[in-house]
């Protein structure tokens, strides 16, 4: 692939704000002539790539703007492909903006949003799924969403699903070239060999499609709502878990009104927990959207905590809680509360009732909660699935275009067992493959990746 060396374009490539050093991206035709025009200190032109100098950066009158170092990386051997010039100057907004307009005075363009890593898609540094785990990457804050997109970074599933779709465009051209024949009944894509090139790359779709709620709570969280009686601990129970005083505690029933939301990080995976309003009959009309909202938040979980007190439920409520819970189809762990308060048999009693394992706890002792811990990150399981180095779908629009993708196979079987003319065959394969083209980046449109590149921080 040729590279294509566009204007010179230059951004703060480190967090906006003051700090000790700052970092500014200089890539593009140029770049290193340009950036050398406003330096004092070697000459930047003639020095090897991937080397860095002591300069300063004067204003046009001569006089000092800052005391830098200016990295030189001479493309293809950069990030974007492209000559690259990394300006580490001291953190000042002051001195950020002045270089900035000494570059610009010299030709150098301002980047628009994600511009750099969308000039090293387009100069083939990686494809379009890799592309977007750099901002993943960026804005990774667990251990499990880090490994997610680096995992994508270095290559994911999206160099398998190009290998495969190059095999597919094989069998595709074959058939159509099979309408050119239409009156003389030859076949030249042999269709066993299609339809088990159908079957493997289903095989390779669907465990990727799977792993998308896994994915997806590795990125956003996994929101967890926190649901129960009035007065069964809720409140006491999030401020255990954040240990800190969140909510306020009380024993009048109907304290909580509101939705209550903190982040709790377990075994690197976040989980966004939500305390809600206690279950029962309104007593007015503010309780009453208070326990409307809490019912909202259970329809929208991902995975719910049943909170109850052990003294004071009775095996029948306890009965109907779960069968609620197993009506909602939702993830759940069961928690019995105040387990300093229990008799040996009326823990035996209530383990008997729910047949399933119940986690106790003391959330006032702050007793058991990292036993609670523990069965929320194994409840999620989204740890050894990202342990293993497993390829993990976090990202909605791959996810969109796996699911088109394995419908067009899908249907595509159904046509070549029914034994359905090449015509209608090779309009299925092509929505196949233009899932796939979409999804790796070898079919894009500008708005496709304005889209995705806008999303991206200013010097990235």
């Amino acid at each position: 692939m040729s590279i294509i060396q566009l204007e010179p374009i230059a951004a703060l490539a480190t967090a906006p704000g003051i700090g000790a050093i700052a970092v500014l991206r200089v890539s593009g035709e140029g770049a290193i002539t340009l950036t050398n025009r406003i330096f004092r200190g070697k000459d930047l032109t003639v020095q090897a790539s991937h080397t860095a100098h002591f300069g300063t950066i004067r204003q046009p009158d001569g006089s000092i703007i800052d005391e830098v170092l200016a990295t030189v990386f001479r493309g293809p051997r950069s990030f974007t492909k492209e000559d690259v010039v990394e300006i580490s100057c001291h953190g000042s907004e002051f001195i950020i903006q002045q270089i900035l307009r000494r570059l610009t005075q010299e030709g150098v363009r301002l980047a628009r949003p994600g511009e750099f890593t969308q000039r090293a898609f387009l100069n083939g540094q990686f494809d379009l799924v890799q592309a977007e785990a750099v901002a993943d990457l960026i804005a990774s804050d667990s251990d499990a969403s880090h490994r997610a997109a680096l995992t994508q970074l270095r290559g994911g599933f999206s160099k398998q699903l190009k290998e495969l779709r190059q095999q597919l465009i094989d069998f595709v051209a074959l058939v159509e070239l099979e309408l050119d024949f239409g009156e003389e009944d030859v076949e030249f894509a042999q269709r066993d060999r299609l339809r088990q090139l159908m079957l493997d790359i289903r095989r390779v779709l669907h465990p990727l499609i799977e792993s998308f709620s896994v994915g997806n709570a590795i990125k956003n969280g996994v929101p967890t709502v926190i649901v129960g009686k009035p007065n069964a601990g809720k409140s006491t129970l999030l401020n255990a878990l954040l240990n800190e005083e969140k909510a306020i505690v009380s024993d009048i029933p109907g304290t909580t009104r509101d939705i209550i939301e903190d982040e709790l990080f377990i075994n690197g995976i976040r989980f966004r927990l939500i305390d809600t309003a206690g279950l029962r009959q309104a007593t007015d009309q503010i309780e009453a959207i208070g326990i409307e909202r809490t019912q909202q938040k259970m329809r929208d979980a991902a995975l719910i905590i049943y909170l109850f007190d052990a003294q004071f439920i009775f095996p029948h409520d306890l009965q109907t809680a779960i069968s609620e819970m197993k009506d909602s189809g939702k993830p759940y762990l069961l928690v019995g509360n105040k387990l300093d308060t229990l008799t040996t048999g009326r823990r035996q009693e209530l383990e008997d009732v729910a047949i399933e394992p119940i986690v106790w706890i003391s959330a006032a002792r702050h007793a058991g909660i990292d036993t609670l811990k523990e069965a929320l990150s194994l409840r999620v399981r989204t740890d050894a699935a990202v342990q293993t180095g497993s390829a993990v779908v976090t990202n909605a629009r791959h996810y969109e275009h796996l699911t088109g993708t394995d419908d067009a196979l899908a249907h595509a079987t159904k046509g070549l067992d029914a034994g359905v003319t090449p015509d209608w065959l090779a309009m299925d394969l092509r929505i196949a493959l233009q899932h796939l083209g979409e999804l790796t980046g070898e079919i894009t449109t500008d708005d496709l990746l304005d889209s995705i590149f806008s999303k991206f921080c200013i010097g990235k």
